[in-house]
């Protein structure tokens, strides 16, 4: 977390090395987002995924989100399952730059969703091997432009990134919610429903 007080855009309020002294840290400074291990003391399991589920009921509005050295997709699973907004999911052996985490935490701060590619790669690829056949749908163009929507980049980057025009990364996308049969809603709620559809039958595979 030191490198993180050398970022500008963001201000470590507190750090701390348990479950109950991050709690009380939340209380008393009511952070924009809460950046915190999947494990940490008293039982070094699955606290930092607990721990945003208590935040969902207790502070709707904060951010959570969890670093992770499992790439497990069940671990992204628990943590989406109250919902994907204001909650990221990055692995840390992946962060090249303090840059790269300062992105995700305003992204979550400012209500939306992070999933490291690579945990969309595997959820991709167990749901694929799975029961549900609208994964199979999706060709090999659209699961790499829903791994870029996961890292949260807007349709203009990821058109600049595959050399393609805004106007096409559009039908993609478009062609994605079809084929994952995902109903209209918010443009922003169904480009992440693209990315965490796969979730709800992972823990049945």
């Amino acid at each position: 977390m030191r490198a993180l007080e050398e970022v500008d855009a963001v201000d470590v309020v507190a750090t701390c090395s348990d479950l109950d002294e991050l709690r009380s840290a939340i209380d008393e400074a009511r952070p924009d987002v809460v950046l915190t291990d999947i494990r940490m003391p008293p039982t070094n399991t699955d606290e930092g995924i607990r721990l945003a589920g208590e935040l969902r009921r207790s502070y709707p509005e904060m951010g959570v989100v969890v670093l992770s050295q499992h790439a497990d997709p069940l671990y992204a699973v628990s943590l989406f399952e109250d919902g994907s907004d204001r909650r990221g999911y990055l692995l840390k052996e992946r962060l090249k730059d303090e840059g790269e985490l300062s992105r995700a935490l305003h992204e979550v701060a400012d209500g939306g969703s992070v999933v490291d590619p690579y945990i969309v790669e595997r959820l991709v690829g167990a749901r694929s091997g799975g029961s549900d056949p609208r994964v199979d749908k999706l060709t090999p163009r659209e699961r790499e432009i829903l791994g870029m929507i996961a890292e949260g980049r807007s349709n203009a980057a990821i058109a600049r990134a595959l050399y393609i025009t805004t106007r096409a990364v559009e039908r993609h996308i478009n062609a994605i919610f079809a084929r994952l049969e995902l109903a209209e809603s918010a443009e922003a709620n169904r480009r992440v429903q693209a990315v965490l559809v796969y979730l709800a039958g992972l823990k049945t595979l």
